[in-house]
């Protein structure tokens, strides 16, 4: 079974330098790396700076909303038949997370497969040690995080995030792909698991499939992203009937930043937040 790694990237140089480090570090080295550059031509030089033999394919955007669904779409697309391993550019693969993807496919090779991330802190003068990230595993405490070796099965969709997941290329085209509609920030994610829902695709958690998400300044709850959120949420319960990214929303309101119109089912943004 070929199995290819996508990663979709722009901006992010340093991140993926550190990607492609832990990659060539892999116990299995994955048959192919697709890198889908989203409008930054910085990648390709990355990519050739670092001696990997990844394919770069480009897909066209503009500088305000990043097209992540179809980057990612693509980079399906481009892959060969077998297994798909996503990875976020924020992500450095532990040295057997491609093993534990191909070994939990292998087992369960109808099933979207996730395995647990942990945040890393910031970095000093020198960056990440990679030999030595296995000791900081601390994955996100919102997700399963099954033994090494164990994979859970559960129809908890709602969980999905794309930040380090796998499926097979025929399970991904039964799902049908992310959702091009959403733009901007929030909301695809959930979607797609809501789609693999419906496709009747079970969730697998794999155990020992570490992914380490690299810092990067964030802000909680990410107001700067507050107009995206608000259109991406009504687009997902417009498909879906439910309201995702509820945690942000609650917080924007206590903020004074939006309202809810029960009347209009809907969430609205503030003009004038409340004192």
């Amino acid at each position: 079974m070929i199995l290819s790694v996508i990663t979709v990237a722009a901006g992010r140089s340093t991140h993926l330098r550190r990607q492609l480090d832990g990659l060539a570090r892999s116990t299995r080295v994955p048959d192919e790396h697709i890198v889908v550059a989203m409008g930054d031509p910085e990648v390709a030089e990355v990519v050739a700076a670092a001696g990997s033999s990844a394919r770069v394919v480009e897909i066209e955007a503009d500088s305000g909303k990043l097209p992540v669904a179809a980057a990612r779409n693509l980079g399906a697309r481009t892959a060969s038949p077998g297994l798909l391993v996503f990875l976020d550019v924020d992500c450095i693969p532990a040295p057997d997370l491609i093993e534990r993807y191909a070994e939990a496919a292998d087992r369960h090779p109808a099933a979207l497969l996730n395995g647990p991330v942990t945040y890393l802190p910031e970095p000093g003068a020198d960056g990440y040690d990679l030999e030595r990230l296995g000791d900081s595993i601390d994955p996100h405490p919102a997700r399963p995080f099954p033994p090494d070796g164990d994979i859970v099965l559960n129809d908890a969709h709602e969980l999905f995030w794309s930040l380090s997941f796998a499926v097979r290329k025929l399970v991904w085209r039964r799902i049908g792909g992310f959702c091009t509609v959403y733009r901007g920030y929030g909301g695809e994610d959930t979607d797609f698991g809501q789609k693999a829902a419906s496709a009747g695709v079970p969730m697998a958690w794999v155990g020992g499939a570490h992914a380490f998400h690299q810092y990067h300044p964030v802000s909680s709850p990410p107001v700067e992203h507050l107009d995206d959120i608000l259109v991406n949420a009504a687009l997902f319960h417009r498909r879906w009937g439910w309201w995702p990214m509820r945690g942000w929303l609650d917080e924007f309101e206590r903020m004074g930043l939006v309202e809810y119109d029960a009347a209009e089912e809907r969430w609205i943004q503030v003009a004038t937040p409340r004192p």
